[in-house]
């Protein structure tokens, strides 16, 4: 029963293999890990493209002339649309699933590296994005359903923890890339930088699929397969198999408590990984007043645990045969994470205090996270192997939905975040030259006023100084026709009605002239204008992210709650026994068959 991947593929002539990638053969060990791979990278590339504008947030919010809460509203709305942009990932069921990655691959790229950084308005920005989330919500679903249809249920956890290292790479390429890209104190119009190194590694991985990624025929891919030992039994089942009849009502097969409430646990989950993706930067500049290259630098923490922990936590789960006692296992040390984490918020920390309890709370979220996934395509499969990529299409619906709500919802909760951005940086630059020159104008108010309502007088004084200090101590009628014929008759009279005014501007002569001086700076225009403002915010965002790191820490919990519904069991042994069991099944089959691995 043995055929090579190259044989098995449909190959018409001309240029038809583009789009004919169908295995009619499930492949052998070699070219099953080469197509792995390929979705693996491919799932990378995607999420570095969607999460690239992480690692220049505060560089393109106050370039593009957005505040944080239009930035939010509009992922949010991006959200919602690349959710439905999932449902549609369904019909890969019915359609296949490469096709749909190769062109999104293209798409993404191209609009990643050379469309979003001619972006001149938040507008135009914010309406290319949503076609970026639209293909990412597409490929959300057909990616993962790849890995599923090319690893059976022994070894998915693993194939998953790769496939799940992919968003999670794709934030830490982000965060590295910017860490070595972007320097000290970048323009805010730098931005585009990092988009336009996106979009050429985006055409190089998108050149990749093109040539090498492959998919099963719906024979294949429609049937349940616990381990490569069933590779035979499938094989010749797939040529009697009812397709039509497998994806009728695909959605209502799938609408069940297990499928739809465990989606839902795991969305909730996610609500600290998500906030990570999106304000992550943003968190760390304004609440603990690192620089952009340094909160970058967090995320590398952040990201490389996740992967590590991804890896590795799914080797073990398919060494021991479970997934439910390590997504426990993880939700509990989240969330024991998640209150270190946020009590944080506040507090004077330093960076590598902070890097330690992002990476460990990053580590406990990936040992939940990957069980997880294996187990829900295992769910999804105790309905209708043939569903894969419906039930995923259910989970990305409903992932989405969930990021859309609590973006909604952020705002409300953080609302100290647009004058920290838009004016933090050049408030705390100002201060630093002006800071003096402030305080005196808020402690001499009266001063300040006279000086500027006695301006023209002040200046007719000032270019007379020698003059007008004798007539101050000897007012002689010479002395006074002196100081009229210098100033003219008209000033002199302003000056002698104003004498006391004048005399108390003028010992703080010093300070006026620094203050006047500093004035004509657009910096210290917008110290006053917005200082007071950045002031309270920076008082009220540590308290305002606690409260929204209190609800993903009740994700945490719902979550937990949602981990028995799933199908799979807690102990190793009892694992075991399903899969000898399984193991006499296929071989009784395969017997009643006729049919020899």
């Amino acid at each position: 029963m043995s055929v090579t991947a190259a044989d098995s593929v449909d190959k018409p002539g001309g240029v038809s293999w583009l789009w004919n990638r169908q295995l009619d053969s499930y492949p052998e060990t070699g070219p099953r890990m080469a197509y792995l791979a390929i979705t693996v990278i491919s799932t990378v590339m995607l999420y570095y493209e969607l999460y690239v504008g992480g690692s220049v947030t505060t560089l393109f919010l106050p370039k593009l002339h957005m505040s944080f809460s239009f930035f939010v509203y509009t992922l949010a709305v991006g959200n919602l649309i690349g959710a439905f942009g999932s449902l549609f990932a369904g019909l890969t069921d019915r359609l296949g699933r490469t096709n749909l990655v190769v062109v999104g691959l293209i798409l993404t790229a191209v609009f990643v590296g050379f469309i979003i950084p001619t972006a001149t308005s938040k507008w135009v920005f914010t309406i290319e994005g949503f076609i970026v989330a639209v293909v990412e919500g597409i490929c959300l679903v057909a990616t993962p359903a790849l890995i599923r249809d090319f690893s059976p249920q022994v070894g998915r956890a693993t194939a998953m923890g790769f496939w799940t290292s992919g968003p999670v790479l794709g934030s830490l390429i982000v965060a590295v890339v910017a860490t070595h890209t972007i320097g000290a104190n970048p323009s805010i119009s730098f931005w585009t930088h990092e988009y336009r190194i996106c979009g050429i590694a985006g055409l190089v991985v998108a050149a990749i699929a093109l040539v090498g990624m492959r998919e099963l025929s719906p024979g294949l891919r429609d049937q349940l397969m616990v381990s490569m030992r069933d590779r035979a039994l499938i094989e010749a089942k797939a040529k009697g198999i009812d397709i039509e009849a497998s994806l009728r009502n695909p959605f209502g097969q799938l609408i069940k408590p297990d499928v739809i409430v465990s989606a839902l646990g795991i969305a909730i989950f996610l609500l600290i990984y998500y906030t990570s993706v999106g304000f992550g930067l943003i968190y760390f500049t304004t609440v603990f007043g690192f620089s952009v290259k340094n909160g970058n630098g967090l995320g590398n923490w952040n990201w490389g645990f996740n992967v590590i922990a991804v890896i590795l936590f799914g080797i073990i789960s398919d060494r021991l045969r479970v997934r439910k006692p390590f997504m426990v296992l993880g939700g509990v040390t989240a969330a024991i994470m998640m209150v270190l984490y946020l009590s944080r918020a506040g507090h004077h920390t330093g960076y590598y205090h902070l890097a330690i309890l992002v990476a460990i709370l990053s580590f406990c979220l990936g040992v939940a996270y990957v069980p997880w996934m294996a187990s829900f395509t295992e769910t999804v499969e105790s309905h209708n192997p043939a569903l894969t990529a419906t039930g995923l299409a259910i989970w990305g619906w409903i992932i989405r939905v969930v990021v859309f709500a609590s973006y909604m919802l952020l705002p409300t909760v953080i609302h100290s975040v647009t004058p920290l951005v838009t004016y933090g940086t050049t408030v705390a630059t100002a201060d630093a030259k002006y800071g003096a020159d402030v305080a005196f104008a808020t402690a001499h108010p009266q001063v300040v006023a006279t000086a500027t309502k006695l301006a023209p007088e002040l200046a007719a004084v000032s270019a007379n100084e020698a003059l007008f200090v004798q007539l101050a101590t000897k007012p002689t009628p010479a002395l006074i026709g002196q100081a009229e014929a210098a100033v003219g008759p008209s000033m002199f009279a302003k000056i002698a009605a104003n004498q006391a005014g004048i005399a108390s501007v003028i010992p703080f002569a010093t300070q006026l002239t620094a203050l006047e001086a500093a004035s004509k700076d657009p910096a210290f225009q917008t110290l006053v204008a917005h200082g007071a403002s950045v002031v309270k915010a920076a008082k009220e965002a540590p308290g305002q992210w606690k409260d929204w790191y209190w609800i993903c820490f009740g994700g945490m919990i719902f979550f937990l709650g949602t981990v028995p519904l799933m199908r799979g069991r807690w102990s190793p042994k009892a694992a075991k026994a399903d899969e000898d069991a399984h193991e006499a099944l296929v071989q009784a089959e395969m017997a009643k068959l006729g049919v020899t691995a």
